[in-house]
């Protein structure tokens, strides 16, 4: 009846469809996550796009460093372009997503699109070895109907976030600020949403050892997007 009552009411504006569209904690139809509600102090650290070389390596090494795992949700056309790169995530231990094949805003779109962008990119996935499951993060985190019927009917689940700090201009000019941000705004059970594959997203990478360290002294610790999934409530 709630998807019902949304879905009555927000359609009847253009304004109020693209509004919903963008809920990172609502969708029609299926199951989504944006965080897990638990007392455990754990945060599931997220990066979009990509794969691209430099930037992968870059990430990695930092990661690496610090020793924490994170969830990558990647596009099917870079997979494609640098298939060498997954095998370099998945070997130092971090979970993969589906991002879509070409990152276009999955909305206004007819069914066989939908069932394209993700099914090449599941294929790619597979090639490339990753494990099963591969949950969805829509790119722009973009989703309306017939986005979520599907990952319905394919009993898909959609992983979204509850902290995204570039989300605020302000921010992004500064790495300190960043940091200070999602640090401060973190709670147990986030899922930290992050761009550092492209240059224009370089005041984010410098800022990625910072966040890590500064929830680190919070006391909390990371894991995957499906480790984060079993501290969910029972019967969720």
């Amino acid at each position: 009846m709630r998807a019902i009552f949304f879905l009555v009411v927000m359609l009847f504006s253009g304004a109020g469809a693209w509004r919903l569209s963008s809920m990172a904690d609502f969708q029609l139809f299926g199951a989504l996550v944006h965080r897990v509600d638990t007392e455990v102090p754990l945060i599931a650290l997220t990066f979009d796009d990509g794969p691209v070389p430099g930037k992968t390596e870059q990430i990695l090494q930092i990661l690496a460093t610090e020793n924490v795992p994170a969830t990558f949700f990647l596009t099917g056309k870079e997979l494609e372009l640098h298939p060498e790169l997954l095998p370099k995530i998945l070997n130092a231990g971090h979970q993969v997503g589906n991002h879509s094949y070409s990152h276009q805003r999955m909305v206004f779109k007819t069914p066989g699109y939908i069932a394209r962008e993700i099914e090449q990119t599941d294929a790619l996935l597979k090639q490339g070895g990753a494990p099963e499951p591969y949950f969805f993060r829509p790119p722009y985190g973009k989703k309306l109907v017939l986005l979520p019927w599907y990952l319905s009917e394919q009993k898909r689940l959609t992983v979204t976030w509850d902290l995204a700090p570039e989300n605020y201009p302000q921010l992004t000019k500064d790495p300190a600020k960043l940091s200070a941000f999602t640090v401060q705004q973190a709670k147990a059970g986030s899922i930290i949403l992050l761009h550092v594959m492209y240059d224009s997203r370089s005041n984010t990478m410098t800022a990625v050892p910072e966040i890590i360290r500064g929830l680190k002294a919070r006391g909390f610790r990371f894991v995957t997007v499906q480790e984060l999934l079993r501290h969910r409530p029972v019967g969720y």
